[in-house]
């Protein structure tokens, strides 16, 4: 994220926090965790906080001393933040095994909601690799596992059921990136029994809003939101910026927030999984895990806002 850590300390001097914009959510800790913002799972009730962790890049590291200490450090902002949900991939590299590494160092392990995706093609070797994903992240079952950009998407989805009936896992979902397959995937959403479903959504690629959002609404299905800060280039178009009085009514210390806040103001979000490999930007992430949610209005302004930067 480019300019993320300058746009942190603008936003911090706007509203009188410290240099970087997240001494004020640390010093209001007791405070806002009695506010800390919850949405259901529509196929179960279950609640989920809404800020969770990607890990797509940023655990895609080493598994020296040094790297462990760091990205344990980052886990560890996430989960005092009141995170759980921790989203990975076979595809994202080494990412799931430093997952699992992190948490086997944190004692007490800290409970998860654990995520990944299947990404392959074929029953068998589908298998194989979430077994894999299991053995790397340190789970003994997924909390949910996900068909990767819908690769070989019926032959995993029929395993994935019969592993939820097994109790092998406990939901299902699918995944696109970056906007593509959209037909096929509303197709999917429309005609298949589904818990989860992830997508990009932010508050410059609004796309989402068009067809996926709502569908997933009005299907029941939780939805999974990456890319809140489209892959850091928002922070380009906020440099040199202060934030907005509007950025206060909604508790938010930084434009990171302000982002966040923005993606979560929509009734049809149930998780957003930004990914940091710096506990600044990890601590200031989990600041928009509780407090105000914009409403409809409040939304409107923020856009007008962002559009006129």
């Amino acid at each position: 994220m480019l300019y993320r850590r300058r746009v942190l300390q603008l936003g911090a001097s706007a509203l009188a926090f410290n240099a970087l914009g997240v001494g004020a959510q640390a010093g209001d800790t007791a405070k806002k965790a009695q506010s800390i913002i919850y949405r259901a799972i529509p196929s179960s009730g279950e609640q989920l906080p809404v800020i969770g962790m990607g890990t797509s890049r940023t655990f895609d590291k080493p598994a020296d001393p040094e790297t462990l200490a760091k990205l344990t450090a980052v886990m560890r902002a996430f989960t005092e933040g009141n995170g759980t949900v921790i989203d990975s991939s076979p595809m994202y590299g080494q990412a799931e095994s430093r997952v699992g590494d992190v948490l086997s160092r944190m004692q007490p392990r800290p409970p998860i909601f654990a995520a990944t995706k299947v990404w392959t093609t074929g029953r068998e070797q589908g298998i194989a690799q979430m077994q894999e994903s299991a053995r790397r992240m340190q789970v003994e079952r997924f909390d949910l596992i996900a068909v990767h950009n819908l690769q070989d998407w019926e032959t995993h989805l029929k395993t994935l059921r019969e592993w939820k009936e097994q109790g092998k896992m406990r939901y299902i979902g699918i995944t696109t990136s970056h906007g593509r397959d959209h037909e096929e995937f509303t197709r999917v959403m429309r005609n298949e029994p589904l818990d989860f479903v992830q997508f990009s959504y932010n508050i410059e690629d609004r796309s989402a809003e068009e067809t996926l959002l709502p569908l997933a609404q009005d299907r029941g299905i939780a939805t999974m939101i990456n890319r809140p800060y489209q892959r850091g280039s928002l922070f380009g178009r906020t440099r040199g910026h202060a934030l907005p009085a509007l950025a206060a009514d909604l508790d938010c210390a930084s434009w990171g927030q302000f982002f966040l806040k923005f993606i979560l103001g929509h009734p049809a979000v149930t998780s957003v999984i930004p990914a940091s490999s710096k506990v600044h930007h990890m601590q200031d992430n989990m600041g928009a895990n509780s407090g105000h949610v914009p409403d409809a209005q409040q939304r409107a302004e923020m856009l007008r806002i962002f559009e006129s930067l």
